[in-house]
């Protein structure tokens, strides 16, 4: 279980399940008293959106903002652990950190083009990865996915990803043609890379047998450095990566 412990981000406010506040709270409410220990019970919210979220009764414990406004909103009276970003062009990630100030115990996490490397990254900032969207071309080849992967091994550089990982093994999509990122791939690479293996064939199979055996494989310092590395993802449907961990005998039955 050191493998999927808190890896799934709940992000049901966002596409394509796109719920609406009160929906979104019930159903993080549902989890919440399921403690199943995949999810990580953090709620990911647009700062657009906190006020709204504030006026709830029923706030989660957790939550993760992202920030789609121009600046960072008051968040002092919620329980917000990690800030999530984009990093403008011809800023420095030092220098973005530095203008948000964020509090001590919240983490910021930088979303960066897969591809793209040689960042310097902050003692104490992480990075984000997109991994899909609503078309083919938000999906990152497998080769710059590989190389991120690669550069935070390596630099001992914590991320998180979000988009596209709607199931735990790499499939292909035809509503918008094209192969979507598996979870499991994802996660299994950045054990390859751990190990000092090129991430980039595992991200590519398809083959779950093959996925099911590597996982069963992974020794627990590999994945304890591997988890210390991929922080979370964010799923806007909570219930699909238990259900398919289920049905792949990695995990025990989920509770709902």
């Amino acid at each position: 279980m050191i493998l999927y412990n808190a890896l799934v981000d709940d992000a049901g406010l966002f596409p394509p399940t796109s719920l609406h506040m009160d929906e979104a709270l019930s159903r993080h409410r549902r989890d919440l008293e399921g403690g199943h220990p995949v999810l990580t019970h953090r709620m990911l919210c647009p700062a657009s959106r906190i006020d709204r979220l504030r006026d709830q009764a029923d706030r989660p414990r957790r939550i993760g903002l992202i920030l789609d406004t121009d600046e960072v909103p008051d968040f002092g009276d919620l329980p917000v652990d990690i800030v999530e970003t984009t990093l403008p062009p011809g800023t420095s990630i030092a220098a973005l950190a530095a203008k948000l100030s964020l509090p001590p115990g919240v983490r910021l996490f930088v979303e960066v083009p897969a591809g793209r490397l040689g960042l310097d990254v902050p003692a104490g900032t992480g990075l984000k990865v997109r991994c899909g969207g609503a078309s083919a071309d938000k999906f990152p080849p497998v080769e710059a996915l590989a190389q991120f992967i690669r550069f935070c091994v390596d630099n001992n550089v914590p991320f998180k990803a979000t988009a596209g990982l709607h199931h735990a093994v790499r499939h292909f999509d035809p509503s918008i043609g094209v192969d979507r990122h598996g979870f499991l791939n994802l996660l299994l690479g950045v054990c390859e890379a751990v190990e000092g293996r090129d991430p980039a064939p595992v991200l590519r199979t398809t083959d779950v047998g093959h996925l099911v055996r590597m996982a069963n494989a992974v020794e627990d310092d590999t994945a304890e450095r591997a988890r210390h590395l991929l922080v979370s993802y964010g799923s806007c449907n909570t219930s699909a990566p238990l259900e398919d961990l289920q049905a792949l005998g990695l995990i025990q039955e989920a509770r709902r």
